[in-house]
């Protein structure tokens, strides 16, 4: 097959998902494990850092396609806390990285024309201040938009932000705010990350990248109890195409309606 039937072929199959998509039940909060940068970049003999690059390029792509689908929630996991425990010289690489692109959003013309609000979650506090402060300046550019919102988490446990969680509601009943007997589901959410009155809400569907079947300690109170579906695909971050994520939208509409993907 020539190239351009096969792109043609592509285009027109792309074409066919997205509007089996738009027919069926919205998917409202796609979260999303970014795995295989490292792995891509050693299978074509490049350096991790410019995997992390090409990673950082696929995440604004997917911003797009969620805005083309009317998704309103999209979390991608970008540096768990288990991730500290790299070599300084990839983690100095990938702050620098991931403040360039909380930058990048707080300039770009398509976050604003699109009322794209810009979170991070997570615990902010152990990343290095100049990250911190552009987080800040991003979040506050685009507090007011509700179009999409985007969070990324940034030293990211799921285990951690249950903990602290607890924590805050132990400390609200201590001081009288609360009674232990008030404590619901409910207010437990408003207690997750990022802890403004508007927490990251129950999960539709994860996708992890790069082959692996486990979803690694990401959102687990947002993702469970709710029917989320799951969906595992062999192509590393940098070459998740949006034919990949089509069809992972899919798998969870299917779930929902009880039919085969």
């Amino acid at each position: 097959m020539s190239l351009s039937i096969s792109r043609l072929v592509y285009a027109l199959y792309e074409r066919h998902l997205k509007d089996q998509i738009l027919r069926g039940e919205a998917v409202r909060h796609v979260a999303i494990i970014q795995d295989g940068n490292r792995r891509y970049a050693q299978q074509k003999g490049l350096s991790k850092v410019v995997g992390h690059s090409l990673g950082a390029k696929t995440s604004e792509m997917v911003s797009e396609w969620c805005l083309e689908l009317g998704i309103k929630h999209l979390t991608l996991y970008a540096f768990s806390t288990e991730n500290f425990k790299r070599d300084e010289a990839e983690k100095r690489y990938l702050f620098d990285l991931i403040k360039d692109k909380f930058a990048e959003l707080g300039r770009s013309k398509k976050i604003h024309d699109n009322k794209v609000r810009v979170r991070a979650i997570g615990r902010l506090e152990m990343l290095p201040k100049d990250l911190q402060e552009e987080i800040r300046r991003t979040e506050t550019s685009t507090r007011s938009y509700d179009n999409l919102y985007l969070n990324v988490a940034l030293a990211y446990g799921g285990q951690r932000e249950l903990i602290d969680a607890a924590r805050a509601l132990a400390q609200e009943v201590r001081a009288g705010i609360i009674r232990a007997e008030d404590v619901c589901e409910e207010l437990i959410a408003r207690h997750l990350y990022p802890q403004d009155g508007t927490s990251v809400p129950k999960v539709d569907l994860i996708i992890r990248t790069g082959g692996d079947i486990r979803t690694s300690n990401f959102l687990p109170w947002q993702a469970n109890g709710n029917e989320c579906a799951a969906y595992f695909c062999a192509p590393y971050w940098p070459e998740f195409r949006k034919i990949d994520f089509l069809r992972a939208i899919r798998v969870a509409q299917a779930r929902r309606s009880g039919q085969q993907a």
